[in-house]
């Protein structure tokens, strides 16, 4: 399976997703899959998120209470799950605020075996 079919694949089964995105920390995409082109800037949102991602393994890299794994960011209008996914790379879904986030993140988690397969 690409990496393209296993973005679509979150997406398209979890109720309110707007876009799954693999990034790099230093914010460059390496793929993405969008189910709704939403009024955010999808690449915009992720790079910023990239340089908040950054700095909180940074933190948790300082305190030593071991490697990141998860964050969840949640706004009014949005729930952002990001999965680390190796030293260089992260997985990003970004769901509507009503989306199903406990799906979102169980498919984000079960997919990024495939993920890391693909990239190997």
């Amino acid at each position: 399976m690409s990496l393209r079919d296993s973005l679509n694949t979150i997406v398209k089964s979890v109720d309110g997703s707007l876009a799954a995105i693999i990034m790099a920390y230093d914010g460059i995409s390496i793929d993405e899959a969008v189910v709704d082109q939403s009024e955010f800037d999808m690449q915009l949102l992720s790079v910023e998120y990239a340089t908040v991602l950054k700095e909180i393994k940074r933190a948790v890299d300082v305190i030593k209470m071991g490697d990141l794994e998860e964050v969840s960011i949640a706004t009014s209008r949005t729930c952002v799950v990001i999965r680390v996914l190796n030293d260089d790379l992260f997985a990003a879904l970004i769901m509507r605020r009503d989306g199903n986030i406990g799906k979102g993140r169980y498919m984000l988690k079960l997919k990024s075996f495939e993920v890391l397969r693909e990239l190997s």
